[in-house]
């Protein structure tokens, strides 16, 4: 029997390992552009182009209370100072076999904030020109 454990999943960004995910979906990958775009003539004939765009982002919700949130603030707005926020990230299921990475990835901007009654979530979003991902099972 194949099982999936959300505490499995790490995140690792700057070299620190993120904690406080929210309940929901709490990571999201994706590329940026398609691999191949296709172009079809008037009279039906098509040809592909392969897009050499690896870029993508990677959206990570924590909850409000996470400690992640201070880290990746000062991160943020020292990136914003100086131009000093590119560093790795790393999303890997540890129960399973998807991993994606990024040699140079940054913060895309400071999260909304909200306050509610109840607890709520930060949206952090990466971007990295060339991220790559491994789809795998678990």
């Amino acid at each position: 029997m194949l099982q999936y454990q959300p505490s499995n999943v790490t995140v690792v960004y700057a070299g620190l390992i993120l904690t406080g995910y929210d309940d929901g979906t709490f990571v999201s990958i994706e590329r940026n552009n398609d691999m191949w775009t296709l172009k079809t003539g008037a009279d039906g004939y098509g040809t592909r182009a392969k897009s050499s765009d690896k870029s993508g982002r990677v959206t990570l919700t924590l909850l409000q209370s996470s400690p992640s949130n201070d880290a990746l603030s000062a991160i943020a707005l020292a990136d914003e100072l100086s131009g000093a926020g590119v560093n790795p990230l790393l999303v890997r299921d540890g129960g399973g076999r998807t991993v994606a990475s990024a040699l140079s990835a940054w913060i895309v901007k400071i999260p909304q904030v909200e306050f509610a009654k109840e607890v709520g979530n930060r949206a952090w979003v990466f971007e990295a020109d060339s991220l790559n991902i491994f789809v795998g099972g678990n």
